[in-house]
């Protein structure tokens, strides 16, 4: 009988505890680890947003800025969007490498790619594409 009475005890004092530790308010976490997700922001005091205008008549299908040091491609900055003509919209053109000057290339409904070499995203705030 004491057995089961301490026992009883013991599983009361575990609940009590488990309760309480619910109630707490969690301790704060240190921030999380950077990761690939995140933007990366160069710290010159350069603002590399830019605004894509679309008048060319044509839907964008895919837009891509590439520093001009690269020979390749970034992936497309629309992802899954696309850019009807008329539209615009405000890219975060910073990849964290302190460039200014970036290569542009839109690709439309119609065919046509349109490639823009050395952009200076650090000068400029918006970009027009027209026919």
């Amino acid at each position: 009988m004491i057995k089961t009475t301490l026992k009883a005890a013991a599983a009361a004092v575990v609940l009590l505890g488990a309760a309480a530790a619910a109630a707490a308010p969690a301790p704060a976490l240190p921030p999380a680890p950077s990761s690939a997700l995140d933007p990366v922001q160069s710290d010159d005091g350069y603002d590399r947003h830019v605004t894509i205008k679309n008048r060319t008549g044509w839907t964008m299908l895919r837009f891509y800025a590439s520093d001009t040091r690269t020979d390749d491609w970034e992936e497309d900055i629309l992802g899954v969007d696309v850019l009807e003509s008329g539209q615009d919209v405000e890219i975060n053109i910073d990849d964290g490498s302190g460039a200014c000057l970036y290569d542009f290339k839109a690709e439309f409904t119609n065919g046509q790619v349109l490639t823009r070499r050395r952009i200076n995203v650090c000068q400029i705030s918006e970009y027009t594409y027209t026919r």
